[in-house]
């Protein structure tokens, strides 16, 4: 029965480790050209080890063996999510080289399309993609709002920080589980928190303040709208239930 098991999870968890590995090679890059402290690396090799964890549970959870094309193009763009961690937490938001820390991030919100026409194309879409997609668009945001508000102030991570209050509010709230309708403003929301932090963080736009601000209004506007929505769906379920 053992040895069973071991059969059948080896193949899992060995490319979720190739990726972990490559996510060490990219630091060591990173470290090489920019330079790494050890708080850099504690992050980058957190970072690493959380996205082995996860996805090997994930994959095993979906009982797959085999990551689609489309993944590895997210995992691609998780390296680059794990350098730009390192490099904002090694330097606590100061004298971070911006130039590279802008390229990476810039380069992993592009990548962002090119999975999701991947994906289509090939006909692998499939749940796990989805959810380690949001994921990997998720922490990048969160890290960029991190290192914006280091110059801008605290009230940037809210943008970083919503979606993870949402998640946490939907694990006490039952009716906050339910699936939501597909909507394009929703992701038309999500591509512009990712490009306006980026634009901020560049340093390159003296209004970027402005810019963030409009981010994060259209953020809580979203988040408000697929609340009210669940909220509305919850109550009439109940509805229908009482009246069965």
């Amino acid at each position: 029965m053992i040895t069973l098991q071991h059969t059948r999870t080896a193949p899992v968890l060995r490319e979720p480790a190739i990726w972990a590995a490559l996510q060490v090679l990219a630091l060591g890059m990173v470290g090489a050209t920019a330079g790494l402290g050890p708080l850099g690396w504690a992050a980058g090799l957190a970072y690493g080890f959380a996205t082995w964890a996860f996805l090997g549970y994930g994959m095993q959870r979906h009982r797959t063996s085999a990551l689609g094309p489309a993944d590895r193009v997210t995992l691609a763009r998780g390296l680059m999510v794990g350098a730009v961690t390192a490099l904002v937490a090694d330097r606590a938001g100061q004298d971070v080289p911006v130039a590279l820390v802008v390229t990476l991030a810039a380069v992993a919100l592009s990548l962002d399309w090119v999975d999701g026409q991947v994906a289509r194309r090939t006909g692998t879409s499939t749940a796990l993609g989805a959810r380690f997609d949001m994921e990997v668009d998720a922490f990048l945001i969160l890290v960029l709002s991190a290192y914006v508000a280091v110059h801008m102030g605290p009230w940037v991570l809210a943008i970083g920080l919503m979606r993870y209050v949402f998640v946490a509010a939907s694990w006490r709230l039952r009716w906050m589980n339910a699936p939501l309708p597909a909507s394009y403003a929703r992701k038309v929301v999500a591509a512009i928190q990712g490009i306006f932090l980026v634009v901020a963080a560049s340093g390159l736009l003296p209004a970027a303040g402005v810019l963030v601000g409009l981010a994060l209004a259209s953020l809580v506007w979203s988040f408000g709208r697929d609340v009210l929505w669940l909220w509305n769906n919850a109550a009439v379920s109940v509805g229908e239930s009482r009246h069965a």
